[in-house]
C-alpha cells in the first residue's frame, strides 16, 4: 500500500513537470517562449525554488473538466532566493488550460501574496494567462477578486512587480496593471481588456494584437508597461536588476552595494552640459549619468511621456531614484501624462524610503486643446503642488 502511494506521488510529480504535455511545451518553444519552469529557473538563484502545492488541482465537476486534473492547475508558485534575498513567485502556465484562473489557481496565487506580505519579501508575477476558466463561471471570477484586493494591501507594503509574457486578457490583465511595475516581452506578449475580434464585430474597427496591446503599444501610448524587452531572458534579468535598487518591504533601506565610484569625484563634462542660452535643449539624461555612480541609469517607463525621466540609479553605493525633466521633449512642459508618471513613481520611493534627486528645468504645463478637454485643471496629480513638493523633497 505504502509502495502503492509511493508510486503514485512520483506520477503526479511527473505530470507536474510536464505541464500541459510534450505537444504544447513544443508549441510555447516555437512561439519563442519559455515554459514556466523554466523563467522561474532563470529568474531566481540556482537551486533556491521552492514550490508549494505542486499537486493541487481544481474542483469543477462540469463540462467534462472531471476528466482534466493535471497537478499544479496551471501556475507554479513558490519562493527563492535572488541575489540572497528571499522572493515569492508565480508563473502561470499557459500549455495547461491556457493559462485559465481556475478557483484553486487563485487559491495557490492568493497563498503566495498572504506570505509575501506576511514575511515581508517582493512578489513577482510571471503573467501567461487567457483569462478566466469559463467552466468555472462565477467562482473563478471570485478568484481575481480575492487576487486584486490584496494587489491593494500589499502596495507600499512590498515591491510588486510583474512580467506579461504571453497573450493576456480580460480579468488577466488587471493585477499587473495595479502592481508597481510592469515589464512586457515584445513580439510575444499582449495585454487587452476584449481583443480585436471583439473590437471589429462592436466597433467594425480593425486592429492587431501588436497595435491593441503589445509591448511597444502599452509602453509608450497607454504607460501601462514600465519596461519593454525583447525576449523571456532579457525580462527576467531585467527584473533582477530592478529588484537591486529596491527594499524588500517597505521597513527596510535600499539595498547598498559597496562603490566602485569615488563619490568625490568631478566630472569636468558637468560644466558644459547645461547651455548658456535657455533657448537651447540638451539631454538631460547626460547629466543623470555624469552623476549617478558609474554612470549606470535604470530607466522607468521609458518610451512613455518622454518630457519626464524617472529611474533608479546609485550614489555612493545606494539607491536614489531620478526624477528630471527632459528639454529635449517639448521643451521640457509638464502635461497629464508626464504628471502621472512622476507622481506615481514619486509615491512608490516615498512609501519604499528611496531617496529621490530631482534635476529640475520646466517651463510650466504644456498648453493647448488637447490639455484643457481632458481636464489638466481638475487632475489631482498635475497641481502646481507636485513642482513645489519634488523642488523641496
Amino acid at each position: 500500500m505504502v509502495l502503492d502511494r509511493l508510486e503514485e506521488l512520483r506520477r503526479r510529480n511527473r505530470e507536474a513537470e510536464a505541464g500541459g504535455g510534450p505537444e504544447r511545451l513544443a508549441r510555447q518553444k516555437a512561439e519563442g517562449k519559455l515554459s514556466a519552469r523554466e523563467r522561474i529557473g532563470l529568474l531566481v538563484d540556482p537551486g533556491t525554488f521552492e514550490e508549494l502545492d505542486r499537486l493541487v488541482v481544481h474542483r469543477s465537476q462540469d463540462f467534462g473538466m472531471e476528466t482534466q486534473r493535471i497537478p499544479g492547475d496551471g501556475v507554479v508558485t513558490g519562493h527563492g532566493v535572488i541575489d540572497g534575498r528571499q522572493v515569492f513567485v508565480f508563473a502561470q502556465d499557459f500549455t495547461v488550460f491556457g493559462g485559465s484562473l481556475s478557483e484553486t489557481y487563485a487559491a495557490k496565487i492568493c497563498k503566495i501574496m498572504d506570505l509575501a506580505m506576511k514575511v515581508g519579501a517582493p512578489l513577482i508575477g510571471l503573467n501567461d494567462s487567457g483569462g478566466a476558466r469559463i467552466q468555472e463561471g462565477v467562482v473563478s471570477l471570485g478568484g481575481y477578486a480575492d487576487i486584486f484586493l490584496r494587489n491593494t494591501l500589499a502596495s507600499g507594503v512590498v515591491p510588486q512587480i510583474s512580467a506579461i509574457m504571453g497573450p493576456c486578457a480580460g480579468g488577466a490583465v488587471y493585477s499587473p496593471a495595479i502592481t508597481d511595475f510592469n515589464i512586457m516581452v515584445q513580439g510575444t506578449s499582449y495585454m487587452f481588456i476584449t481583443g480585436p475580434d471583439v473590437i471589429k464585430s462592436v466597433t467594425h474597427q480593425e486592429v492587431s494584437k501588436e497595435e491593441l496591446g503589445g509591448a511597444m503599444t502599452h509602453a509608450s501610448v497607454s504607460g501601462v508597461a514600465h519596461f519593454a524587452a525583447p525576449d523571456d531572458a532579457a525580462a527576467l534579468a531585467l527584473i533582477r536588476d530592478l529588484l537591486s535598487y529596491l527594499p524588500s518591504n517597505n521597513m527596510e533601506d535600499p539595498p547598498r552595494r559597496i562603490p566602485a565610484d569615488d563619490p568625490w569625484r568631478e566630472d569636468e563634462r558637468l560644466d558644459g552640459l547645461v547651455p548658456a542660452d535657455p533657448n537651447k535643449p540638451y539631454d538631460v539624461k547626460e547629466i543623470i549619468r555624469a552623476v549617478v555612480d558609474d554612470g549606470v541609469f535604470l530607466e522607468v517607463h521609458e518610451h512613455y511621456a518622454k518630457n519626464l525621466i524617472v529611474g533608479f540609479g546609485r550614489i555612493d553605493g545606494g539607491s536614489v531614484g531620478i526624477v528630471a525633466n527632459q528639454p529635449m521633449v517639448l521643451a521640457g512642459t509638464l502635461d497629464i501624462d508626464a504628471s502621472l508618471k512622476g507622481a506615481r513613481f514619486v509615491r512608490f520611493c516615498d512609501a519604499f524610503n528611496i531617496p529621490l534627486v530631482t534635476f529640475e528645468d520646466v517651463p510650466g504645463f504644456l498648453p493647448g486643446t488637447d490639455q484643457e478637454y481632458e481636464a489638466i485643471i481638475k487632475h489631482p496629480l498635475t497641481d502646481i503642488g507636485l513642482q513645489r513638493f519634488l523642488k523641496d523633497w
